[in-house]
């Protein structure tokens, strides 16, 4: 019982640091407004990630794409590595490395927003996709743990957990990617209803 208790704690410990935090809080009202912005532009949001990351990126496209809390329209997001058959194609053929960054170059477009989930920041697959975003004059967003990795150099947002434990990362990522979300829907369907 004490285990479990303990790990409730540390997790409850990076959501107070990140509670606490006004710049990575003030990064959060960030990336609401520019995501915002894409959708009332006609842009898309797009999402990658590996493992855990991979699933979290999706679940988030999906409360896009779906719904969070609202009944209205469909907003344009997709999680990257939903399609297997190029995944493994693209894998197999080239280089595990370059299975985002072959899409986003095929469907990028200026003014949409890659969001890169990695809790090490240092995701080739992932950096190759902020790269190639970068070349396709799209916004970037990071989502990492402490250090941001690699990724701090190229994201245009950082959101930078405050802690090195993968499974606490995880878990303040998908808090903060629902708060994004939620915050994104109301400010968006309020401002189309005016």
């Amino acid at each position: 019982m004490d285990k479990i208790k303990d790990l409730i704690q540390r997790s409850i410990d990076t959501k107070e640091k990140i509670l606490h935090d006004s710049h990575l809080l003030m990064t959060v009202m960030d990336c609401v407004t520019l995501i915002v912005s894409a959708f009332r532009k006609g842009n898309k949001v797009l999402f990658c990630g590996n493992g855990g990351s991979a699933s979290d990126a999706q679940h988030l496209a999906a409360e896009f794409s779906g719904r969070f809390y609202k009944d209205r329209d469909a907003l344009p997001a997709e999680a990257l590595h939903c399609n297997t058959s190029y995944l493994t194609a693209v894998a197999n053929d080239y280089s595990y490395d370059v299975i985002y960054s072959r899409l986003i170059l095929g469907t990028g477009k200026p003014g949409d927003v890659l969001i890169g989930l990695s809790t090490s920041g240092n995701s080739k697959n992932i950096i190759n996709a902020f790269d190639a975003a970068k070349v396709k004059g799209m916004a970037t967003i990071a989502f990492t743990g402490s250090t941001g990795g690699k990724l701090k150099e190229s994201a245009d947002l950082l959101i930078n957990v405050p802690s090195d434990d993968t499974p606490r990362i995880q878990e303040s990522h998908i808090l903060i990617g629902h708060i994004i979300c939620q915050l994104v829907e109301e400010n968006y369907f309020a401002e189309r209803n005016d």
